[in-house]
């Protein structure tokens, strides 16, 4: 199925003029799933991030002095803009990023409930007045934003990641350049422009798009009135970040990468667990930062959850996620197929047993196309590479298991602690499972936990700090001490 849309060539967003990068350069976006260009998007300088800087430090005075009620609207209102362009946002995101339309659409709604959630934390940055230690004196406390923030985004999830850095950002009174990822610009633009449209101001959001993530990382740090960064990426890159920012101390949220442990208890519903298990696995062909890496399964139930799950993954319709009915669309690049297909022939080299999937799809519908079938391997052991590394790509490896002690030092033998599942009937063991996972989102009895309202982010190598919830907002503001003296009693 071919897009009826047209070619989509886009623009940077400095203070407010969408205008082409300072030499003009430009580079071309691709669609993943036919390898035809889609639009193409100014290869930002040096010179533009400046300008970027300029422009979100200049509108920095006016939007912090405006009122939470006043930033609450604004959000609100880019909230439904951005709603009544669902369509138009959506089939940008499936033609640059590949994503199935229907999960296109429901990103472009889980992005737009970013800022309305964020609207309501605006209103709720309170302060305190605090007994104090001497009756002479009188003890307060402000929250303010910390100033101009750089998101950089990724390119799984182009339009939600961005909300989610925006929403607090702008609700916290700060500024911001937006950095995303060069496979996905057209989708940021598309967001951005709902937002500008709303009315918000002039400069308060920038955008700067480039393939030199190298260069824009360098004048992002470099410039002393750049605050935060928010970075959501590998923890290779991760780690670059936390480097950088030594230099001038410079606060950071990170939300790195994942390995995600699937445990499924010999008392659980096995219908249930295997569709959550679809559902956080292959969800994006099996590229997000949460989806399930390691599945492991009670030896009680072992071989009948193999069987249903091979039979379900092995009827998902792969395909142009353009096309009706199709569940898996292709994966980001090349790149990703020889990754996701290295681990794969690793397994079954190593011992594991194909049930179904395990090759990359050409012919009909797929040739110029990046698209590995939904595949799943029994008897993964600790040896494979799909253990130890993140496959990103729509890959299910099973593990036996037989005790809760046992699984449970499994799935926490990983230097990542992003997310984790596991399905049991048993309360008790659902509450003690939970506490002994040393991860920093859970989902219990469910594949799917993403949500404005819910605090997200990972321990050990997976980042720190936390996107969503009613903390999401503190990761972009600074609280003040006022100590006046000379009240008297």
């Amino acid at each position: 199925m071919t897009s009826t849309m047209t070619r989509r060539d886009e623009r940077l967003l400095v203070g407010g003029v969408w205008r082409e990068a300072s030499n003009g350069g430009r580079f071309d976006v691709t669609n993943p799933a036919t390898g035809e260009v889609v639009g193409s998007a100014p290869n930002g300088t040096a010179e533009d991030v400046r300008a970027a800087i300029d422009a979100a430090a200049a509108a920095l005075p006016a939007w912090r002095a405006t009122t939470a009620l006043q930033r609450a609207r604004l959000l609100r209102r880019a909230a439904e803009v951005i709603r009544e362009r669902v369509e138009e946002i959506g089939m940008i995101m499936t033609l640059e990023q590949g994503k199935p339309l229907g999960e296109a659409r429901g990103e472009v709604e889980y992005a737009a409930s970013f800022l309305e959630w964020f609207a309501g934390e605006a209103e709720r940055t309170y302060g305190e007045v605090v007994p104090p230690m001497n009756a002479a004196n009188r003890v307060l406390t402000l929250r303010q934003g910390v100033g101009v923030v750089a998101a950089i985004t990724p390119w799984n999830f182009p339009a939600a990641m961005m909300t989610r850095k925006l929403g607090p950002a702008m609700a916290a009174g700060c500024t911001s350049v937006v950095k995303p990822a060069s496979a996905t610009p057209l989708t940021a633009a598309a967001v951005l422009r709902a937002i500008e449209d709303a009315g918000v101001p002039k400069g308060v959001v920038n955008l700067i798009t480039s393939r030199d993530s190298g260069m824009v990382s360098r004048e992002l740090f470099g410039d002393r009135r750049v605050r935060k960064i928010s970075f959501t990426g590998s923890t290779e890159v991760g780690k670059d970040l936390i480097r950088a920012s030594a230099h001038q101390v410079k606060r950071l949220s990170l939300e790195l990468g994942g390995h995600a442990p699937f445990v499924v208890f010999d008392d659980s519903d096995i219908d249930e667990a295997v569709d959550s298990l679809i559902a956080s696995k292959f969800r994006n062909a099996g590229q997000t930062c949460v989806c399930a890496n390691r599945a492991y399964i009670q030896r009680g139930i072992y071989d009948a959850f193999v069987a249903k799950l091979g039979s379900k993954v092995a009827a998902l319709a792969v395909g142009n996620g353009l096309t009706a009915g199709i569940a898996i669309g292709p994966m980001i690049d090349d790149r990703g197929v020889e990754k996701a297909d290295e681990h794969v022939q690793d397994a079954v080299l190593r011992g594991a047993r194909l049930v179904t999937g395990g090759t990359r799809l050409t012919g009909d519908g797929f040739d110029g196309g990046s698209f590995y079938a939904p595949t799943v391997l029994d008897g993964v052991t600790d040896e494979m590479l799909i253990y130890r590394e993140e496959t990103f790509g729509p890959v299910a490896g099973l593990t036996v298991f037989d005790t809760e002690e046992e699984v449970v030092t499994m799935a926490n033998d990983s230097i990542y602690g992003l997310a984790a599942y596991f399905h049991t009937r048993d309360y008790a063991r659902l509450l003690r499972v939970a506490e002994k996972l040393e991860y920093g989102i859970i989902g219990a009895n469910t594949g799917i936990i993403s949500a404005a309202n819910a605090p997200f982010g990972g321990v050990k190598e997976s980042g720190y700090g936390r996107e969503g919830g009613s903390v999401g907002i503190d990761e972009y503001l600074d609280t003040k001490y006022i100590c006046i003296g000379g009240v008297g009693v």
